[in-house]
């Protein structure tokens, strides 16, 4: 590891914080952190932290003593000066005097001595940073330092590579106790430049941030340089199948035996991220996978990321089907099993008061391919995928040079738990459509659009299919939530699938899909030419069984349910002059939702469509609406708003339409009319 300070990029920064009113030294503080920070194998998601201790004023103009220490909920590798709330040193530094000190009390504490009252919590190790005398503080989970202190050994481990240098803290969990141990073991010997703690990490200090900063990277190239020069190359693998099946047939199955059936009502579904490379699947092949994954994780802070370990699959062949699926299932039944054991165990210990999270895994390794990691949400999925290639690393690191020995999962319990730590997964609360993903086809026209944008803003990633590329792509970044545009023509069977394939490589499947896509031709009926009937029906009946077909297998290999939508149009039931072309097919597809509602309605799959008129759109153009407001002898206006309510209807009242038929868990063969009221498109 070599270091990445710049002198130039330093100074640019605290020229850039200076008109800002930063002083330098906080300036130099944000610089080499987010340096720390861009390292995965230093810092990962919210872990480490880092503190300078410097001067600062008060609302009423007091100057104060004070330690910047990074605050919760910031990332290292991006944190700007308010990340590092000012805390006034004094009152953290009498706490050293107290006998004992709770988590609650010592969160207080620290509120209480904010410069800022509005600054986020400081990090629960801000007083082992402030009983440390040193002006700059690092601290890191680095792979390399884990595979070492992840031993049965550790302390002489660490002696052998660092001597003298850093001083060796056995393990506590963070917080009062933690700091008043590294403390006093810093005071026996105040030459060293760090310290080493067993389990968890290191921290390394200095008069500027570029000395600890450099002092970190130095011990941490020590503990790579004694990883290569000492491990061992032999590791013992199993032999796979000749032929593997493919992630994307995996991810399915997974997915679906993964979502938490809180009840026959309540199902809270994942989004899976695969990854794969040779470090990756020489470790899933390894011959004590299973030993490996039982083990633990490499560092305590993990649990809350993935978990006390990982669920372990065995290879699957090439042809993964309803049996690969059974024993991804009976896989999950027995973690779930065992985490429940676990909590029931530990729980038991700490005197009962716990609430048992969602028993999941975040994280499963397949042999012959990779590792899936499971969120939430795709960022949490990407989050549990990150920490699983850390994790790897270190196991690696430390089964070369002896045993991977970390903390085991009992004592994890603390942590995992530790409403300190919990309270790092505390974002914006759980939306009705959060973990689930949602298929708009036509999605880059207004009504697909606005669709898009209501169930991203639900909760659901959505995925933009349309003809067009870019417009696909600008409606998904429109809706947000991390949700992705695809070109697709829906009349060509080969690109649905090809659409579906990139959604499951994407999130590991889909929960809701919204055929939606259409397009309309006029003419009178008796006057239309063969090839215009047949290419309405290609687009307005046949592509929307060909994206039924697909989401009715995908929907099926999950084993979740799913909710297929139709747009049919309101001239599937009130047909209007010169519109056969257009309304002979939706006819036909309004015919075709009904029939997917029975026939797939015991695998807990909902069948609804939408009957909608007079929406502005790509394909209610304004000159198609003058069209037809003349077919009507309406003027504009009149045709826009010729309903019961005198209103024109909108995009945006269609999506919510679809949103109702979403949440609507015990409604199938349904057709929600949009329209203002037409007594003529009533269904009788």
């Amino acid at each position: 590891m070599e270091s990445q300070w710049n002198d130039a990029d330093a100074e640019a920064l605290t020229t850039h914080y200076a008109a800002q009113g930063i002083p330098r030294d906080l300036a130099l503080r944000v610089y080499t952190t987010r340096l720390l920070g861009r390292d995965p194998r230093l810092v990962l998601h919210g872990g480490g932290n880092t503190s300078c201790k410097t001067t600062a004023t008060d609302l009423v103009g007091d100057s104060w003593p004070v330690l910047c220490v990074k605050g919760s909920g910031w990332d290292m590798a991006t944190i700007e000066p308010a990340g590092l709330p000012a805390v006034k040193l004094a009152g953290l530094r009498k706490a050293r005097g107290l006998a004992r000190l709770s988590d609650e009390a010592m969160v207080a504490l620290q509120r209480s001595n904010l410069i800022d009252p509005a600054a986020p919590n400081p990090s629960v190790e801000a007083l082992l940073h402030a009983f440390l005398p040193h002006r700059f503080v690092d601290h890191t989970h680095s792979t390399a330092i884990l595979s070492v202190v992840d031993q049965d050994d550790s302390r002489r481990l660490c002696a052998e590579i660092f001597g003298d240098k850093l001083a060796f803290v056995p393990y506590l969990m963070p917080g009062f106790e933690l700091a008043v141990a590294a403390a006093e073991i810093f005071e026996r010997d105040p030459s060293v430049e760090g310290l080493i703690l067993d389990k968890h990490g290191i921290f390394t200090f200095g008069e500027t941030a570029r000395e600890a900063y450099e002092r970190m990277i130095h011990h941490v190239s020590r503990a790579e340089e004694y990883l290569a020069r000492q491990g061992r190359t032999n590791w013992p693998e199993v032999a796979l199948p000749a032929a593997l099946a493919r992630p994307r047939e995996i991810a399915p199955l997974l997915r679906g035996a993964i979502a938490w059936r809180r009840s026959p009502r309540e199902i809270e579904r994942f989004v899976c991220e695969f990854r794969t490379s040779p470090t990756i699947r020489k470790f899933v092949a390894s011959a004590q996978l299973e030993d490996l994954a039982q083990r633990g994780v490499s560092t305590p802070d993990l649990s809350i990321r993935i978990k006390p370990g990982p669920l372990v699959l065995p290879a699957p062949d090439a042809t993964p089907g309803a049996d690969f699926g059974s024993v991804i299932r009976d896989r999950v039944a027995k973690f779930v099993a065992d985490y429940r054991a676990y909590f029931e165990r530990n729980n038991a210990r700490a005197g009962g008061t716990k609430l048992m999270l969602d028993p999941m895994p975040r994280l499963t390794l397949v042999p012959g391919l990779g590792l899936y990691g499971h969120g939430r949400s795709r960022k949490d999925a990407r989050v549990a995928a990150d920490c699983a290639e850390m994790w790897i690393e270190t196991v690696l690191g430390a089964e070369a040079i002896g045993a991977f020995r970390p903390l085991p999962p009992d004592q994890l319990f603390e942590l995992e738990y530790w409403s300190l730590e919990q309270a790092k997964l505390k974002a914006a609360p759980a939306q009705v459509l959060t973990g689930q993903v949602a298929i708009v086809t036509g999605g880059a026209g207004a009504i697909g659009r606005a669709t898009a944008r209501l169930f991203a803003a639900s909760g659901a990633h959505a995925v933009v299919l349309d003809l067009d590329r870019a417009a696909a792509a600008a409606a998904a970044q429109e809706a947000g939530n991390d949700s992705i545009g695809l070109a697709c023509d829906v009349t060509d069977r080969a690109a649905v699938r090809a659409a579906f394939d990139a959604v499951i490589d994407a999130y590991g499947g889909a929960d809701i899909v919204i055929s939606n896509a259409g397009a309309a031709w006029e003419g009178a009926i008796g006057e239309l030419s063969d090839e215009l009937l047949r290419r309405s029906f290609e687009l307005n009946f046949f592509a929307h069984q060909t994206v039924a077909q697909a989401a009715v297998q995908l929907f099926r290999q999950q084993g979740t349910g799913g909710v297929l939508l139709f747009n049919a149009s309101k001239q599937a039931v009130n047909p209007g002059v010169n519109f056969g072309a257009y309304g002979l097919p939706k006819a036909a597809t309004l015919a075709l939702s009904r029939q997917y509602a029975l026939e797939y309605g015991a695998d807990g799959i909902r069948v609804n469509a939408v009957n909608a008129d007079r929406i502005r759109s790509g394909l209610l153009d304004e000159a198609m609406i003058a069209s037809r407001a003349a077919a009507r002898g309406l003027t504009v206006d009149g045709y826009m708003s010729g309903n019961l309510l005198g209103q024109e209807v909108t995009a945006d009242d269609v999506a919510q339409a679809f949103l109702h038929q979403v949440l609507a868990a015990r409604t199938t063969a349904a057709i929600t009319t949009v329209d203002g009221g037409n007594i003529a498109a009533a269904l009788r």
